[in-house]
């Protein structure tokens, strides 16, 4: 069974950072391209970032790109999420997917079909 897990979220004030960490049980990471996505009250679910299986690609929406920084660490089985300069509107569930990755397509668009896997999702609440 694939099992995804996040860590790391909580509550941080404006300014402040987190690392958000997504480990997979049941299969090994390495294979698949991965996404974080983030949802917050009342709002459609978006992605934030997304990463090549090999980690040599990755993407940024627009409002945390210089922000945020994913990474992975395939001898781990994990991908992290680090967040500098956290905002209010950050605020939301943040949950990671594993994709089959496709030589065809850049990451962005990988990470726009149907997972393979979704995480539970980890609260951050940016808050003073």
């Amino acid at each position: 069974q694939l099992q995804l897990v996040e860590s790391g979220g909580g509550l941080v004030q404006p300014g402040g950072s987190l690392r958000l960490s997504c480990e997979a049980s049941g299969f090994t990471l390495d294979y698949y391209a991965i996404g974080w996505f983030r949802q917050a009250p009342g709002k459609e679910r978006e992605g934030v970032s997304c990463i090549s299986s090999s980690g040599s690609s990755t993407s940024y929406a627009g409002s945390v790109k210089g922000r945020f920084t994913i990474s992975r660490d395939n001898a781990k089985n994990t991908v992290n999420l680090q967040m500098n300069s956290l905002k209010p509107e950050d605020t939301a569930i943040y949950s990671c997917a594993a994709f089959i990755p496709a030589d065809n397509l850049p990451v962005q668009a990988v990470c726009l079909t149907s997972p393979d896997s979704w995480g539970q999702g980890t609260q951050v609440t940016v808050s003073s």
